[in-house]
């Protein structure tokens, strides 16, 4: 999986009401802006999703939006990434287990970026923090979901793209993180490359689909605390973002499997 192998959303694609019915997906980053689209979006298509997150009262809104679309369709699960431990993460495969008996999709649109600077003003507690949230989460995470997402799928059933469970990590501009002063954040997007890439290889005999998406520039809270000078407000909001998250998620998005979904109007080299 690599930024020179990625591809578009197809022009002709269209969700339909029930692209993702009676499946579960589990939004990590739900109160944030790609997160809560990505859950309203999913909520439209039939999914049940669990929203995770860190703070209750912002989940709480989003489940109440989630509900005004399909009654019965959210769960909440706090959890604060930062401070999170195998436990925690074995704890919510249990709870998901209890609940649903299977997952079948996880987007992960948590991110952890304190702002712009360098490396060696950088607290070690800090860069700690921000790498537990962009990295060491996304991998605890679905090494803990892995036999549910596994069983969503289907061991006989393996062959069949309706049958397939999908990972979702959500990356950045791989060209403007990587300069000066982005740290941890910058250097966790690059990880979270990695990490897709590894986990990609090692499930694409499975049913488990992995992707990543690259999303357009977007109004949210961490552009807005990243790319300082930005008028950020005039941005166009998750919309764009969300309905690729259930693309990918959905049947269709076998196509992308292994792929980075690049939603930037101009990619290099184009």
């Amino acid at each position: 999986m690599e930024l020179r192998d990625a591809v578009r959303l197809p022009a002709n694609w269209t969700a339909t009401a029930d692209s993702l019915k009676d499946r579960v997906v589990l939004i990590v980053g739900a109160a944030g802006a790609l997160g809560r689209a990505s859950a309203l979006a999913c909520a439209r298509m039939g999914a049940n999703v669990v929203l995770l997150g860190r703070k209750v009262r912002a989940l709480e809104k989003v489940y109440d939006e989630v509900e005004a679309i399909q009654t019965d369709a959210a769960s909440i699960y706090p959890l604060d990434l930062a401070g999170a431990t195998p436990q925690d993460y074995a704890d919510l495969a249990a709870t998901i287990e209890r609940e649903f008996e299977r997952l079948d999709g996880v987007v992960f649109a948590a991110a952890h970026v304190d702002g712009l600077q360098a490396l060696s003003t950088t607290k070690p507690a800090d860069w700690l923090s921000a790498m537990q949230v962009n990295v060491n989460a996304p991998f605890a995470l679905i090494q803990a979901c892995a036999e549910l997402l596994a069983r969503a799928s289907g061991v006989e059933a393996a062959s069949t793209q309706k049958s397939q469970s999908s990972v979702v990590f959500v990356l950045d501009d791989p060209a403007r993180v990587g300069k000066a002063f982005w740290g941890a954040y910058g250097v966790g997007k690059f990880a979270l490359m990695g990490l897709a890439s590894i986990l990609h290889e090692e499930s694409e005999s499975s049913p488990l689909r992995v992707h990543a998406l690259l999303p357009a520039p977007m109004r949210s809270t961490l552009r807005r605390n990243a790319y300082f000078g930005e008028n950020t407000v005039a941005l166009p909001d998750a919309t764009q973002a969300a309905d690729a998250v259930v693309y990918l998620l959905g049947d269709a998005g076998a196509a992308a499997r292994g792929k980075v979904l690049d939603l930037r109007e101009n990619k290099p080299g184009e």
